[in-house]
């Protein structure tokens, strides 16, 4: 395993502990820097219009397509890090 996959699985566990809950926008954003580095692109349809949490959840990760694996790593290490110091 890498340092920044050690590090990511790090952040994976940190971010469960973090005291106060993130906003949904940054809720949104470590959905979408987690799927992107575990999964890669988004694939498959974007939920329908009843399903609002899918949707914007598909969105969030459809923003970030094409970013590499590393790269999303690192933008979600530095995410939760800056959560983690607030």
């Amino acid at each position: 395993m890498s340092e920044l996959e050690e590090k990511f699985t790090k952040a994976q566990e940190q971010v469960k502990t973090l005291k106060k809950r993130p906003d949904n926008d940054t809720l949104l954003k470590l959905y979408a820097l987690y799927k992107q580095a575990t999964e890669g692109d988004v694939s498959g349809k974007r939920p329908g219009l009843t399903d609002l949490k899918g949707k914007a959840k598909y969105d969030s990760w459809t923003k970030i397509k094409g970013t590499g694996k590393e790269k999303a790593m690192q933008d979600y290490v530095q995410l939760v890090t800056s959560l983690l110091n607030a």
